[in-house]
């Protein structure tokens, strides 16, 4: 089937049998158009603000750009809307949303953009609620590496037993709710274990970490690979859309989760033990280079 075939076809949700095409849903679109806006009201405040730091801005611009525009293909493309008919295109956007959009975000450090977009009033009484002592306590709990690794995964496998997954496609509610947390909880674990300025980072935990989500989520890839029944048989309703039976369909979409979102968390894994490796040997260095 050719480019132009695969995204010109229809899918079938019901009578109207609307066309595959982008999703304009206003409880999507209209999140990721206010995001988009206030981080760049945000951005340009801090940059006139001072002309300090501008590469490292223009660096964090840059990575929530190419983290917005993942996710708003995620959601709102042909993927979305043949997702919810072929499995194999629901994964890819899955794996979109956990993998590459929330790291991108992530790295951004988005949050003093997104306060300096508020006016002062609001900005001072959200930089109070912020660092209210319950709120704060209950971030520093959740952040930390390990029990972001275990929300994540958690979410992961949970909205993967079949009544869950299955009700989401039948529910607009439950469907958002089910990015929503696969994105919040991909946020919160890369938010734990990725490195920032400022916070001194435990390189090993964050590999061992990313090691772990590599081998879970490549599990539950494999079990879809190889299960010789249909986990969701709605969601495969239209896999000949792709030229596939509805069990290749899930065997692809076992493929997607094991393989290429493996391979991020791998890439990830092997960068922090880089750079892990490079800041040892610099402290190792500086230390040799003292007097003794």
């Amino acid at each position: 089937m050719s480019f132009e075939a695969f995204f010109s076809t229809s899918i079938c949700y019901g009578a109207g049998a609307p066309e595959a095409g982008w999703t304009l849903a206003f409880p999507i679109t209209l999140p990721l158009a206010a995001i988009a806006l206030i981080y760049a009201l945000g951005a340009s405040r801090l940059w006139r603000r001072s002309s300090r730091g501008r590469s490292e801005r223009t660096r964090q611009v840059l990575l929530f750009t190419a983290g917005w525009g993942v996710l708003t293909g995620a959601l709102v493309s042909p993927i979305h809307a043949l997702g919810e008919r072929v499995f194999a295109a629901h994964m890819i956007e899955h794996e979109l949303l956990m993998a590459v959009a929330a790291p991108l975000l992530v790295a951004a450090c988005p949050g003093a953009a997104l306060i300096w977009a508020l006016p002062t009033g609001l900005r001072r009484g959200t930089g109070r609620l912020t660092h209210g002592r319950t709120l704060h306590a209950i971030w520093t709990v959740a952040s930390r590496p390990l029990n972001a690794t275990a929300i994540h995964g958690i979410a992961i496998w949970i909205w993967h037993v079949p009544v869950l997954f299955e009700a989401a496609l039948q529910q607009g509610v439950l469907h958002y709710a089910q990015h929503a947390s696969f994105l919040g909880t991909a946020l919160l674990f890369w938010w734990g274990i990725l490195p920032r300025s400022g916070r001194q980072q435990a390189y090993g935990s964050a590999v061992m970490h990313l090691f772990f989500t590599s081998l879970h989520t490549g599990l539950l890839g494999v079990l879809l690979l190889l299960s010789p029944r249909l986990w969701y048989p709605q969601n495969a309703a239209d896999a000949a859309l792709w030229g596939l039976t509805p069990i290749e369909d899930q065997q692809l979409a076992g493929l997607v989760m094991w393989v290429p979102a493996g391979l991020i968390y791998g890439g990830a894994a092997l960068l922090l033990a880089g750079l892990w490796i490079s800041k040892s040997g610099i402290r190792e260095a500086s230390h040799a280079l003292r007097p003794g």
